[in-house]
């Protein structure tokens, strides 16, 4: 299978491409190289697939139409589009960095798609569209019209941006709702690694809520699986396709309990400053798998203190901290 791997130098975008790799597929990668965290750990990333001879990349910004077919330069099976600008809170500061990659970003990648020979477009969503929702576990069923984020709003417009393009343009898609996505190359702005990174050092972290919050954490293991799934059921049953699913662990942990992980792990006890709940945030997150597990075979199977161990060696690898 040939495919168009936007967000390659991403968390979740280095994970899906070596997944693809490994099991002998081409990717062609795409991805800006912003700077909104450390450039230095996407080029690690991107160093990490030089290796197979079957990835190329380029750089370019999606959301830029010249820019993105500068970069064509074969044909594809399916496009695999997990370039976006992430982060919750980071939204409410600059909001127009989210409609640039996230909005403007969809519909250029949709418009590729159609000229292309309507290829099919796996996408990633995220659990945020799902707002304050008090029912649980979340349902691809459920009312998504309350997001409490500029995130989540760019999110559910990217969902019925796809809507739209398979209405206008036959396009076949679907859009994968992530749930708290952990594990090795993870971003700096992630609790894993903000949590992990001040425990190391001695410093206090900061628990919004007074630690009261629930997370469906899913390791990209995990989550790289259910993208190659879906990757491979759009292209062979285009028709046959639903156009969300969640993928997430199906279990949601306690904020203290996920700290107390990432504790036995490194070994060392957690200095706590207890702040109040972040504009944007939500509660809980829960996911219901009943759709992805029919469809597309998902069954997360990384436990959470596994996936955190795991976590911790990379992490002090990386950034040179003694065992």
């Amino acid at each position: 299978m040939k495919v168009l791997l936007t967000g390659a130098a991403g968390f979740i975008g280095f994970h899906t491409a070596r997944l693809l790799l490994e099991r002998g597929d081409t990717v062609h990668g795409l991805d800006n190289l912003n700077d909104y965290y450390d450039v230095r750990l996407k080029q690690a990333r991107l160093a990490a697939l030089e290796p197979f001879g079957r990835f190329s990349f380029a750089a370019a910004d999606i959301a830029d139409p010249r820019q993105l077919g500068d970069a064509m330069s074969s044909e594809y099976d399916v496009i695999v589009h997990l370039a976006a600008q992430a982060g919750v809170r980071y939204s409410v500061e600059n909001p127009y960095a989210y409609v640039h990659s996230n909005v403007t970003g969809q519909v250029a990648i949709f418009e590729l798609a159609a000229r292309l020979g309507k290829l099919p477009v796996v996408y990633a969503s995220s659990s945020s569209v799902y707002g304050a929702n008090d029912k649980v576990p979340f349902s691809e069923t459920d009312r998504v019209d309350h997001p409490v984020s500029v995130y989540a709003a760019t999110k559910r417009a990217g969902e019925l941006l796809a809507q739209a393009y398979k209405e206008t343009h036959g396009l076949a898609s679907t859009g994968l709702r992530f749930f708290t996505v952990y594990g090795r190359y993870s971003r700096p702005d992630m609790a894993p690694w903000l949590f992990t990174d001040a425990i190391l050092k001695g410093r206090p972290i900061s628990v919004f809520n007074n630690g009261d919050m629930e997370r469906d954490f899913t390791h990209v293991s995990d989550i790289a699986a259910g993208v190659v799934a879906s990757a491979d059921r759009i292209v062979a049953r285009p028709g046959d396709t639903a156009p969300v699913y969640n993928l997430g662990n199906n279990d949601p942990v306690r904020l203290l309990d996920f700290i107390g992980a990432i504790e036995r792990a490194t070994g060392r006890k957690a200095a706590m400053e207890m702040k109040p709940k972040p504009a944007g945030d939500v509660l809980r997150t829960y996911a219901d798998i009943t759709l992805a597990e029919r469809d597309l075979g998902f069954k997360p199977r990384t436990r959470l203190d596994d996936g955190i161990a795991d976590f911790v060696e990379w992490f002090r690898g990386y950034n040179g901290y003694p065992d």
